[in-house]
């Protein structure tokens, strides 16, 4: 089993912190332009759905060249922004998401990517 998403999940975590904790560290962010605080507020899910959509979209089977992906995955990801734009709550959409792809795989209806 390779540690390496988790690596990767901590090095993102660490890069786009500066930006969420600014509200907290800066004293008077409130008076930045709305389009900076606006900018601010986005980084954070856009770095998660760029690693999304390149872990959806993109497999590397072993030793070959990245290839274009369609599976459960797609139907995970439509479902996780319909239920996070419906209820307003990322952790909503994100547990639909997981628990499509979790009983897809356990009903042998998708697989790992290989």
């Amino acid at each position: 089993m390779s540690v390496d998403l988790v690596v990767l999940a901590v090095f993102m975590g660490l890069v786009t912190y500066p930006s969420r904790a600014l509200p907290l560290l800066a004293p008077g962010i409130e008076r930045l332009p709305r389009v900076a605080t606006e900018y601010l507020r986005l980084v954070g899910p856009a770095v998660l759905t760029a690693l999304a959509a390149v872990n959806v979209m993109v497999v590397t089977p072993e030793g070959g060249t990245p290839v274009f992906h369609v599976g459960i995955e797609w139907l995970a990801v439509a479902v996780c922004a319909a239920l996070t734009a419906w209820r307003r709550n990322l952790l909503i959409g994100l547990a639909g998401a997981v628990v499509i792809v979790a009983v897809a795989r356990a009903l042998g209806v998708a697989s790992l990517p290989v």
